[in-house]
C-alpha cells in the first residue's frame, strides 16, 4: 500500500512516531487550558495569516525570496487554505462552547460542530470530484501528480453520506473540568466511518501526505478518544488538524522530499511524486480501489445504522440522540456538566 523500507525505513517509521507523538502532545496542550486554546488557534493563525499575505505580495512584486519559498510553491492550492481556516474555525467555535463564552452559551449554536464538519467534509468531497473529472495522471498546483478515477467518485459520495451520519446535532456539552466539547452521539460507529472515508480521502488526492495526515493524523485523535477523551473526538480531531495544517503550510519539504517520505504504491517505484513529467506507467492502483469502495460501503452501513435507531426510538436522529444507552455514549455522558 505503502513504498516503505530500504535504507529509509527508519527514518519513515520515525516520521510516522514523531507526527503522532507530536500531534498528541499539542492537542493535550491546546485542550487543557484557555491559554493553550488562545495561543493554539488565535495567536499562530493570526502570525501565519499576516505571513501569508506578505508572501503573495512579495511574490506579485517578484521578490525571490517569495518566489522561492516552500509554502509559496508546494502549499498553494485552494484546498490547502480552504481546510486550515475551517479547521480554525472549527476550533475557535468548539472553545466557545465548552468556555460558554458568548454565543457559546446559546442553544443554536450547539448545531455550531455539525454545520462545520459537514463544510470541512464538502471541502475534500469537491477536491476528490475534481481529481475523478481530470481522470489519470494530473498535476496539481502544487506539481504533485495525482492518478484519478471512478475511485474518487466512489468516495466523494461516500463523504456526502458521512455528513448524515453525524446524530444529535443539537446534543452538545461541556466536559466537567472545562477541558473538551463532548457530542456523545458521535460514537465509534461515526467515528470509524469517518477515519476510513479520511484515509482514502487523502491517499488518494494528498498522495504523498497520506502517511502522515491519512495514518498518524487520523490515529491520534482516534486513540485519545478511545482511551482518555471519551465523547471529545470531534474536538481532537479538530485540533490536530488545524495544528497539522499549520505545520505542513510551512514545512512542506519535510514529508515531501528526504528520507521520511513515503509515497503510496500507485506510483512507480523510484517516481518522484513531484517529478517535472508525468509518470510512464501506474504503479500499483489496487488499494485505492479497495479503500474507496470500503469507504462507500461503510458509510451506508452506517447512515443504515443511523436511521433502523431513529426509526425504533421513533426520534429525529438530528435533533436527539439516538445512541442513548450504548457503552460509548454513556461513558461520554458521565463526563458532561
Amino acid at each position: 500500500m505503502f513504498q516503505l523500507g530500504g535504507p529509509d525505513l527508519g527514518w519513515q517509521l520515525l516520521g510516522l512516531l514523531l507526527a503522532f507523538c507530536g500531534l498528541i502532545l499539542a492537542n493535550e496542550f491546546a485542550r487543557r487550558s484557555k491559554i493553550g486554546g488562545i495561543i493554539c488557534f488565535l495567536v499562530i493563525p493570526g502570525a501565519l495569516s499576516v505571513f501569508f499575505i506578505a508572501l503573495y505580495v512579495c511574490a506579485a512584486m517578484g521578490m525571490d525570496w517569495a518566489l522561492t519559498n516552500q509554502t509559496y510553491l508546494y502549499q498553494n492550492s485552494w484546498f490547502h487554505y480552504a481546510k486550515l481556516y475551517a479547521a480554525t474555525a472549527g476550533c475557535i467555535g468548539f472553545m466557545l462552547l465548552k468556555y460558554r463564552w458568548g454565543i457559546g452559551k446559546t442553544h443554536w449554536f450547539k448545531c455550531f460542530p455539525f454545520v462545520i464538519v459537514a463544510i470541512n467534509i464538502l471541502i475534500a468531497v469537491v477536491s476528490d470530484f475534481e481529481s475523478a473529472l481530470h481522470g489519470g495522471w494530473w498535476r496539481s498546483s502544487e506539481g504533485v501528480w495525482l492518478y484519478g478515477g471512478w475511485w474518487n467518485w466512489f468516495n466523494g459520495i461516500a463523504g456526502l453520506i458521512n455528513i448524515f451520519c453525524m446524530t444529535g446535532w443539537f446534543c452538545i456539552y461541556s466536559s466537567k473540568n472545562e477541558d473538551d466539547m463532548l457530542w456523545p452521539d458521535m460514537t465509534i460507529w461515526y467515528i470509524v466511518a469517518y477515519d476510513v472515508w479520511n484515509f482514502t480521502y487523502t491517499y488518494l488526492n494528498l498522495p504523498n501526505h497520506s502517511w502522515y495526515c491519512g495514518v498518524a493524523l487520523l490515529l491520534a485523535p482516534t486513540v485519545a478518544a478511545l482511551l482518555w477523551n471519551k465523547g471529545g473526538w470531534i474536538q481532537n480531531r479538530a485540533f490536530t488538524l488545524a495544528l497539522w495544517c499549520m505545520f505542513a503550510q510551512m514545512f512542506p519539504l519535510l514529508i515531501n522530499v528526504g528520507p521520511a517520505a513515503v509515497n503510496p504504491a500507485v506510483y512507480p517505484e523510484g517516481f518522484n511524486a513531484m517529478g517535472t513529467v508525468a509518470p510512464a506507467t501506474v504503479g500499483d492502483n489496487t488499494w485505492q480501489i479497495i479503500w474507496s469502495v470500503a469507504a462507500l460501503v461503510i458509510n451506508i452501513v452506517v447512515i443504515g445504522v443511523v436511521i433502523y435507531r431513529s426509526v425504533k426510538q421513533h426520534h429525529n436522529p438530528y435533533t436527539k440522540p439516538i445512541f442513548e444507552g450504548t457503552k460509548y455514549y454513556e461513558e461520554a455522558m458521565e463526563r458532561a456538566q
